[in-house]
């Protein structure tokens, strides 16, 4: 191995000769150039001489305060930062460089020291106006914080979004501003906003933890659960203790497994288990709406009651309103309304694809059977209920065997409006059109039942004989 003395050691011969004051008249050449790139803007230029100026004499104070203000020209304000404070160390009576100091802090988000710095300039100089507004600054920063913090314990997110918005108005460096800002964008279900504020968090510093939980919460609040496993677990790498990003991570999975093992168990026909299953996934995080809205939707769908039914797609249409989830709650509340009202198909006995001539075969049994005439001599409460049935028998046969009324209860349609008011009809006035006894012709139930009793023997009779 080479050693130092084997090694050519060479120095530029200009830097050997020359004496402190040339150094600094060389350094002061640099900074020049450095002021008139500065002018024109070009700030990259104006970095590179600064920056030689300092080689040339690292002691001096303002060769780091107009390296520091060029830096924060670029947006590299941590940079800034450093410059401006070597810059106090070396002259704790710079004012510009406590100033610059002051603006780094407030614009990366620690109003305090920013407040400190601007004060140490108005000991300086007691009637510095920029020092007195950039208090002020601070002052306010400091307040949009404090207002902000309640806000997130109140769940106010608009007010949070709102008050970064106005303390980002001064602290536009700060990172943690901005993560607290995405986040309760992500909150408001507005995910194209919040990502866009993670994401430039990210191109700047890549193992930004906040950001990677932030953008995880959002595919997560999208419903894209495993990608937002992986950024959770990524920004649980940055940040081995964050609690926001193992929470959310937790109930990920828990949701996932819940919902695959609830689809499971309705692919099996275990609809029971399925609407457990589906119930308990609902339980894990309220704030996961696209999510709970599919677990609605899929607990409606196996679910056994209709008003249950129509409560979650209710709850699905109030976080979603499309039409398909609109098209869901219409068909829940028209089988809920379905299933309050009398089944007329089961009062007579017949099945809804009956043909006309098995509806009226059926009322002619039916009406026969429950015919007040026929329980004359049973008990009254007998009476009442067969009386009730005939009722309905009448009710039922009016509705299907009018096509336009069967199709709109079959659809699940009122029928106020074609019939009236059902409960007021006569049953016994249905029963006479239909066995030929109405327009005064001495009706005789006695005549039609042995009719009808006599007709039962021929058919059973017939059976017999085949």
């Amino acid at each position: 191995m080479a050693t130092v003395d084997d090694c050519d050691v060479t120095m530029d011969p200009e830097m050997e000769i020359l004496s402190d004051e040339e150094l600094e008249r060389e350094a002061e050449s640099f900074k020049e150039q450095g002021n008139a790139y500065y002018i024109k803007k070009d700030y990259s230029e104006a970095f590179n001489y600064y920056t030689k100026a300092i080689d040339m004499c690292p002691k001096n104070a303002s060769y780091y305060g107009n390296r520091a203000a060029t830096l924060m020209m670029l947006s590299r304000h941590r940079e800034a930062l450093e410059d401006s404070q070597q810059a106090v160390r070396l002259d704790d009576t710079f004012m510009k460089g406590h100033l610059r100091e002051g603006k780094c802090h407030l614009s990366l988000g620690n109003a305090m020291a920013a407040s400190r710095c601007f004060h140490r300039v108005l000991e300086l100089e007691p009637d510095n106006s920029q020092a007195q507004q950039e208090v002020k600054n601070a002052d306010s920063v400091l307040e949009y914080e404090k207002m902000a913090e309640i806000g997130f314990e109140k769940h106010d997110f608009r007010m949070v979004v709102f008050c970064m918005d106005r303390a980002l108005e001064s602290a536009s460096a700060c990172h943690r501003f901005k993560v607290l800002k995405a986040e309760c964008l992500a909150m408001l279900g507005r995910y194209p906003e919040a990502q866009s504020v993670a994401s430039d968090i990210l191109r700047m510093d890549a193992t930004n933890g906040d950001a990677l939980y932030v953008r995880g919460l959002c595919l997560y609040y999208e419903d894209c659960i495993d990608k937002a496993v992986q950024f959770f677990v990524q920004a649980l790498r940055m940040a081995p203790d964050h609690e926001k990003a193992r929470l959310a991570c937790r109930n990920a999975k828990a949701l996932k497994a819940k919902k695959e093992d609830g689809n499971q168990a309705f692919k099996d026909g275990n609809y029971d288990v399925a609407y457990e299953l589906y119930s308990e996934a609902l339980t894990i995080d309220p704030n996961n709406i696209k999510t709970n809205a599919k677990l609605f939707c899929n607990r409606g769908t196996v679910g056994s009651k209709y008003d249950e039914a129509v409560r979650d797609y209710e709850k699905v249409y109030q976080t979603e309103k499309t039409k398909e989830h609109k098209h869901l709650l219409k068909n829940a509340q028209l089988e809920l309304k379905k299933s309050k009202r009398k089944d007329y198909y089961k009062v007579l006995g017949v099945d809804k694809n009956a043909t006309e001539d098995e509806i009226k075969k059926a009322y002619r049994k039916r009406a026969l059977m429950h015919h007040p005439d026929r329980h004359s001599s049973a008990s009254a409460e007998i009476q009442k209920e067969e009386e009730k049935k005939f009722k309905e028998v009448g009710e039922a046969f009016t509705v299907l065997s009018d096509p336009k009324k069967k199709s709109r209860y079959d659809s699940g349609h009122d029928l106020e409006d074609d019939t009236g008011n059902m409960g007021d009809f006569d049953a016994n006035n249905i029963f006479k059109a239909f066995f030929g006894g109405g327009g005064g012709q001495g009706y005789s139930f006695e005549a039609n039942q042995c009719m009808y009793t006599n007709s039962c023997r021929t058919q059973q009779y017939f059976l017999k004989t085949i």
